[in-house]
């Protein structure tokens, strides 16, 4: 299949472009990067109640916002509710991205259920792992204590994230199956970064040649993401670091979005591959024409819309029955 029609009709702005942070240290780049990211389509988030928390970590406050709906709103048997981490490389992202915001406000308007967007620490000035490992647990133990105020069924309380956040998200499954605590009732990851090398992807060259150089991921690229996130070399990390190469035996069952046209893809489905080895069912989906990060473009592409369906449907079902 070719790239995404509505995915490619976007990229002319940040076409060249090598990273995402030399487009913005130019004058014009957060102008072009909103226009890569379709801010000129038509498209409004869904209105959802929204407020602002904060969890007390061993590193601090971590900020946390809390999209759903208000206790008296909420079914008598409690909504599925899900703890979220945006991606960024580790070093990079916010709340704000659509990644979490745009992508929060449309599982609660699916589902009717409760997303708490994490803002944990970046990997920079200084903060490596196990800091912002450290701050997702914070949100997860503060989501799981005040679940039933939130008209969440602690049972369908799930954890999930986006590329990095997809690799802290399942370091803290890992750990929280390690001390024994009760487990998510399924993690929901979309492109996930989960190795410390990633295969060669087999797909046409021709189209992963088209791509703008900051959505290409070599492996010197991954090496030096992960090192920057460890604060030390790769050969070194844990496994709550480096998912990917742990065992996979007891966590929950998973839903896993992978995008075809993605170097990081072969983490997806090796992870998977762990995962339903170790007999955990796996919901895996690969969205034919996506490149990694394209659930931070409006979701007026229909693309957009599918890879939200999906993860919207799998927080609906989730039910706790792995406990």
């Amino acid at each position: 299949m070719s790239l995404d029609a509505g995915l490619r009709a976007l990229m002319e702005p940040v076409a060249g472009e090598a990273s995402s942070a030399e487009l913005l240290a130019n004058p014009s780049g957060v102008n072009r990067l909103e226009a890569f990211c379709g801010a000129g389509l038509p498209y409004s988030p869904p209105g959802v109640h929204v407020m602002e928390a904060q969890a007390q970590g061993p590193n601090g406050i971590v900020p946390l916002r809390v999209y759903g709906p208000l206790r008296g709103e909420a079914d008598d048997g409690g909504v599925p509710g899900l703890v979220w981490l945006h991606g960024g490389g580790f070093a990079g992202g916010d709340l704000e991205m659509r990644e979490a915001d745009q992508l929060a406000r449309e599982l609660v308007a699916r589902t009717g259920g409760v997303v708490i967007s994490v803002d944990y620490r970046l990997a920079r000035d200084g903060v490596h792992f196990p800091v912002p490992h450290e701050d997702v647990l914070a949100a997860w133990f503060w989501a799981v204590e005040r679940a039933c105020g939130l008209g969440i069924d602690p049972g369908r309380l799930c954890l999930g994230g986006a590329s990095a956040g997809a690799n802290l998200a399942c370091g803290a499954a890992m750990y929280l199956k390690d001390i024994g605590s009760p487990l998510p009732a399924k993690m929901l990851l979309a492109y996930p970064f989960l190795h410390s090398t990633v295969p060669p992807l087999t797909v046409p060259s021709a189209v992963m040649s088209s791509l703008p150089p900051f959505l290409r991921f070599s492996a010197e690229d991954c090496t030096a993401m992960l090192e920057n996130y460890l604060g030390g070399p790769a050969s070194l990390a844990s496994s709550y670091a480096v998912p990917g190469h742990g065992d996979p035996t007891g966590l929950p069952p998973a839903a896993i979005v992978a995008c075809e046209y993605d170097d990081l893809r072969p983490s997806a489905e090796l992870y998977a591959q762990s995962l339903r080895g170790a007999g955990i069912d796996v919901a895996f989906r690969l969205e034919r024409g996506a490149t990694h990060g394209y659930l931070n473009h409006s979701a007026a592409l229909d693309i957009v819309q599918r890879g939200l369906a999906f993860l919207a449907s799998e927080l609906a079902s989730a039910d706790g029955s792995n406990d």
